[in-house]
């Protein structure tokens, strides 16, 4: 009977010490994620790949200008479309402030070449098909989904064999808009995004921070 009993205290101390150590993991992990993206905190290195299929190396570009990341749910959706498009019609006043703007979305790498072309934009769109970028930044990442490309017309989009192209989307990344200013630290971080009005929200920050 005691011996019964004893082995039951152990197992149900080993129990709680798991309970704790993986607590305890997940408080340093959300820690780490907060003062990551804490006002002032050095932007965390990275690497990804362009709609080009190109290496984009933060430090190829993290220090050198202001870089604004703007992270979306995903391409050719309508929310996420508008904010693609605004950012596009403001590209210009804010690139004349020394600044770069890059996309960030979990959809792969093709689909951001077909969006870039349909939309006729000129930033650069990141591929994070894992969320490993989402969640370097501590960003929250959902499953993915499935959405039917339309252009600016509203019309679907055809491929060479005239069938509808559906879009296959790995994961989907919460809306998120970061501003690095030029010494390499995170100067905003706004994850309460209009996807209509933010590049404009986004120009009033950049132009604060070229004072």
């Amino acid at each position: 009977m005691a011996k019964s009993f004893a082995a039951a205290l152990s197992v149900a101390f080993v129990a709680i010490s798991l309970s704790v150590s993986v607590g305890d993991d997940a408080l340093r992990d959300a820690a780490e994620r907060s003062k990551a993206l804490a006002a002032g905190a050095a932007l965390p290195g990275f690497e990804s790949l362009d709609d080009a299929g190109r290496a984009w190396k933060s430090a190829d570009h993290a220090g050198q200008k202001v870089l604004v990341m703007y992270f979306y749910p995903g391409d050719f959706t309508g929310g996420c479309t508008k904010q693609a498009q605004t950012y596009r019609d403001t590209l210009a006043k804010i690139e004349e402030l020394g600044a770069e703007v890059v996309g960030v979305s979990g959809d792969e790498v093709a689909t951001h070449k077909l969006f870039k072309q349909t939309y006729g934009l000129t930033h650069s769109l990141l591929a994070d098909p894992e969320g490993k970028l989402g969640k370097l930044m501590g960003i929250s990442i959902k499953s993915g989904g499935k959405v039917r490309a339309t252009g600016p017309d509203r019309k679907p989009l055809l491929d060479v064999a005239g069938k509808r192209i559906e879009i296959n989307r790995p994961v989907t990344l919460a809306r998120c808009t970061i501003i690095v200013g030029r010494d390499g630290k995170i100067a905003s971080l706004r994850s309460s995004v209009n996807p209509v009005t933010d590049a404009e929200e986004t120009l009033k920050l950049v132009e604060a921070l070229s004072k």
